[in-house]
């Protein structure tokens, strides 16, 4: 219907939300904002363990007679587990493994240095309780510092088993929050989702942050 479909873009834009986009082993998709992707490989099937490996690199300061140097900070990636809108589990660096198994979380980057992946969570989705329906992953400060003082913040799906890439998300400029809501991985008719998030709050660490992720939860 012409019209169906005119009045689901209208409202699509009116809200400016993109497009759902797939995954393709051609290239790495790069997700906006809001963006969703079904967790299903070319052909259509699904995602079995996936990586999602989140990284940032320290802003650094000018000055000084030995030229730029950067900042210390201390940024701890979580997995917060929900069951409809209640809190199930949390994976973080005090607790590298969820209580199910299904979630393990690879250890704790104390300064953001060096390329790649700063801290890596593995989810295996085959495994996550049927209770489960969504799997929040966010960054926090645990020394207050905020997202201002951290440049190239972003996170990754990978295809855990084959260890290719298959999506990336990018926040552009610091923002003055001790917090980041970076992406969630959902559940939606039947098959796993993600959807890039990029949104700041006011948290130092996981438990801060739990009464601030109700907004994302379905």
């Amino acid at each position: 219907d012409v019209g169906c479909a005119t009045t689901e873009e209208s409202a699509r834009l009116l809200h400016r939300v993109p497009p759902e986009v797939s995954l393709t082993k051609a290239r790495p998709v790069s997700l906006s904002k809001g963006q969703k992707v079904t967790l299903k490989k070319d052909g259509g099937v699904a995602l079995t363990t996936i990586r999602m490996g989140l990284g940032w690199d320290p802003v650094k300061k000018s000055g000084g007679f030995f030229g730029g140097r950067t900042a210390n900070i201390d940024l701890d990636a979580s997995a917060l587990m929900f069951a409809g809108t209640r809190h199930a589990d949390v994976v973080y660096f005090g607790q590298l493994r969820s209580k199910d198994g299904s979630i393990v979380h690879a250890g704790d980057n104390l300064t953001g240095d060096g390329e790649g992946d700063d801290e890596v969570i593995t989810v295996d989705l085959t495994r996550v309780p049927a209770q489960v329906t969504s799997i929040v992953f966010i960054v926090t400060s645990y020394r207050g510092q905020t997202f201002e003082q951290v440049a190239n913040a972003f996170t990754r799906l990978v295809d855990a088993p084959v260890g290719s890439e298959l999506a990336r998300f990018t926040l552009q400029g610091g923002m003055p929050y001790t917090g980041l809501v970076m992406a969630k991985v959902y559940r939606a008719d039947g098959t796993w989702k993600l959807q890039a998030i990029g949104d700041g709050i006011q948290a130092k660490h996981a438990g801060e942050a739990l009464p601030q992720l109700a907004p994302y939860l379905q």
